[in-house]
């Protein structure tokens, strides 16, 4: 009998060892393999080096740290949906070819978004020329009516499959992979978006989008710029926030 409950135990240890939960790596921190393959991180856990306010010099007010997370909330005065201008960029670099890897958890009907190639047009808003990869709970948030606006999406033009999203309160993982122009967006290990920058097809998809008549999209999009994330008046964590260049 005491050999069956030995076997029993140490059964039970391998389980629990080998599960998720137990074996997660620390957030915000690199393996070796990581460090060999490159990646650098863009968020410390533990305070705000490298960002701040889109068009400014500080980090807004209502951004903070939780659960070795970035968070962003319904800024002071304000209502959930309207943001208090605080879209952040990471200004210490500009990228152009890279990888970037970024968790995100949403609240309930929560919405956000992460930008590249950003490039600060002073008076304009984050999204006034780059292309955004949607942040999202599909489920509640007000703005989950069109498909091109659901989570992993490239925002207004091409829709990202929402069986590929964990529900608010649950972390996501999204990649977004940046050469040579050509674009693809890994949710959760499945590829949900692919397009190509600077070609006649870009040009025609945003001829069918809500950016048609934005100028800085005319202008076109940059070649290279900050990554950014949103405040759309809604709770969002941001952690493991990781890019390596291509």
């Amino acid at each position: 009998m005491k050999k069956y409950i030995v076997t029993f135990v140490i059964f039970t240890m391998l389980l629990l060892i080998s599960s998720p939960s137990f074996s997660q790596k620390k957030p915000n921190k690199l393996t070796g393999k990581d460090k060999k393959a490159g990646w650098v991180l863009l968020f410390n856990g533990k305070d705000f080096t490298g960002w701040r306010q889109c068009n400014g010099t500080e980090m807004p007010k209502n951004w903070t740290i939780e659960d070795n997370a970035m968070k962003v909330f319904t800024g002071e005065g304000k209502n959930p949906g309207q943001g208090a201008n605080g879209d952040i960029v990471y200004a210490a670099r500009k990228f152009s070819n890279f990888e970037l890897s970024i968790d995100w958890k949403s609240a309930d009907m929560g919405n956000s978004g992460i930008f590249y190639n950003v490039r600060e047009v002073p008076g304009k808003p984050v999204y006034y020329a780059a292309p955004e990869v949607q942040v999202l709970d599909n489920v509640n948030a007000t703005d989950n009516k069109i498909a091109s606006h659901l989570a992993g999406s490239l925002y207004d033009m091409l829709a990202a499959d929402p069986a590929t999203v964990h529900p608010a309160g649950e972390w996501n993982n999204i990649v977004i992979k940046v050469k040579d122009g050509r674009v693809t967006h890994v949710q959760n290990g499945v590829k949900v978006v692919e397009y190509e920058l600077w070609t006649p097809k870009w040009d025609e998809m945003v001829a069918n989008s809500k950016f048609k008549t934005f100028p800085g999209f005319i202008e076109g999009i940059a070649r290279e710029g900050y990554i950014a994330l949103q405040d759309h008046g809604y709770a969002i964590w941001f952690r493991n926030i990781k890019i390596r260049e291509l």
